[in-house]
């Protein structure tokens, strides 16, 4: 039995380290996500330990695995810690007029142009005293970073989640295909020279599937990607000068578009593509963040975006 007094005494920044690191289960990218010292996560659970009479947390390689007695602690603890953010954040009255928070959401890089600027003079006018942080969404890593709340929100295409991350519709688009004017197939698009020709992917990754081609292999049609840019200006740039085609969502298509480029209509029926509006349960009931998420779906619905 833990004495009443070690727990009275138990500093509860531990447990904000502990619950990063039963989610992480590497003390370097625990240390990473709270911006602090692999040393500091270490002595941290070192004291809980004491406090707990347990291990907690067993090395495995450069893992950090859960003990029996962990594993049945973490949930319920975490869940507690969860409904403490929340009272904490119903505390007081929301001012819009006053806030100073920063608001930090997550997007690519190609929607970032279209979005921000818009959320941006909407956050001058009713919140002047907050500011906004644009971040690098990280798919792989969304899930941590809206529970860690390194981000706010992220904005990104349709993707399996499951709770405690909720999410939102806001749009729907459709492919199109951009190429340059004096482009030899820029009258006569079809699925046979369309699939022949050459083609640009946009990704930060070397190799793998990229959406437009994942919709492709759906209907069981593949091209040639010769060349990947990590973002859609750059790729734009390419188009310029080659024959290449790039396939893109519409509303991206429309922010490139310039006297020397023209976008045609991918001659197939593709998929539509969805953007859904990301963020974590534990902040269903923070005035500020519920305001900001309704300004964002607004901002969708009056562009028709």
């Amino acid at each position: 039995m833990i004495e009443a007094k070690n727990i009275q005494q138990l500093d509860l920044n531990l447990l904000k380290i502990f619950e990063c690191l039963y989610r992480e289960k590497n003390m370097s990218e625990t240390a990473k996500v709270l911006y602090i010292t692999p040393s500091a996560v270490s002595h941290a659970i070192k004291r809980l330990r004491s406090v707990l009479n347990d291990p907690l947390f067993e090395r495995q390689g450069q893992l950090m695995l859960p003990t029996p007695a962990c594993q049945r602690m973490a949930p319920a603890l975490i869940d507690l810690l969860e409904k403490l953010r929340q009272v904490l954040q119903a505390c007081g009255d929301f001012d819009l007029a006053t806030t100073a928070q920063t608001f930090k959401i997550a997007l690519h890089d190609a929607i970032e142009p279209i979005v921000l600027p818009k959320l941006q003079l909407i956050i001058a006018k009713h919140a002047p005293n907050a500011s906004l942080a644009s971040v690098k969404l990280n798919r792989d890593d969304m899930h941590k970073q809206l529970a860690n709340h390194q981000i706010d929100m992220a904005i990104d295409v349709a993707r399996p989640i499951k709770a405690p991350i909720s999410h939102a519709v806001l749009s729907s688009d459709h492919f199109c295909v951009l190429l340059k004017k004096n482009h030899p197939l820029k009258n006569k698009l079809n699925i046979e020279n369309y699939l022949s020709a050459k083609h640009v992917a946009v990704s930060n990754r070397a190799t793998g599937t990229v959406i437009e081609d994942i919709a492709l292999l759906q209907l069981s049609f593949n091209r040639e990607v010769a060349m990947r840019c990590q973002t859609y200006f750059a790729a734009k740039e390419v188009i310029k000068n080659s024959p290449f085609l790039l396939t893109l969502p519409s509303m991206v298509a429309s922010q490139l578009l310039d006297d020397t480029l023209i976008a045609r209509p991918v001659p197939t029926t593709m998929p539509a593509i969805y953007q859904h509006l990301y963020w974590h349960q534990n902040t269903d009931k923070d005035d500020a963040l519920m305001w900001l998420r309704s300004q964002v779906e607004n901002i969708f619905k009056r562009e028709g975006i």
